[in-house]
C-alpha cells in the first residue's frame, strides 16, 4: 500500500515523456516540485520561484524551469486549488481574489488562470 501512495502524485500530476532523461539536478528539482504540488496549489511561476529561491530549495532557475516544464500540470486547476484555500480562511471579492492569485506578490498565476479560478469558485 505504501508504494501505491508514493505513485499517486506522479499519476495525478503526470510527467512529460522526456522527464526520465533529465540530468540529476533537474530530476531532483522535479521531485521537489512534485512534493510542493502534493501539498498546495502553485502557479508555474510561483513553483519555479519556490524551487529556485535561496529561501526555498536553492535550485538554479534553469534546473527549476526544466523540471517544471517536464511536468504536465493543469495550471487552471492549481489556481482553483489556491482559490479554495484562500476562501477557506478569509472572504474575498471577485476582484480581490483575482488580484491575490495573479499578483507578483501573491501566487503569480496569469490573470486568465486567476479569473478562471474565481469563476469556478462562484464569486464572479
Amino acid at each position: 500500500m505504501k508504494r501505491l501512495l508514493l505513485l499517486i502524485p506522479v499519476i495525478l500530476l503526470g510527467i512529460a515523456s522526456g522527464a526520465h532523461s533529465l540530468p540529476l539536478p533537474q530530476m531532483n528539482a522535479l521531485r521537489s516540485a512534485r512534493d510542493y504540488l502534493s501539498i498546495s496549489g502553485f502557479s508555474r511561476k510561483g513553483l519555479i520561484d519556490q524551487l529556485s529561491s535561496s529561501y526555498g530549495d536553492g535550485y538554479s532557475v534553469q534546473n527549476a524551469t526544466a523540471a517544471v516544464n517536464s511536468m504536465n500540470v493543469d495550471w487552471n486547476q492549481q489556481a482553483v486549488r489556491a482559490a479554495r484555500d484562500y476562501l477557506s480562511i478569509s472572504g474575498f471579492s471577485c476582484r480581490g481574489l483575482i488580484e491575490q492569485l495573479s499578483s507578483d506578490y501573491g501566487d503569480q498565476y496569469t490573470v486568465s488562470q486567476a479569473k478562471y479560478a474565481a469563476a469556478k469558485m462562484g464569486i464572479c
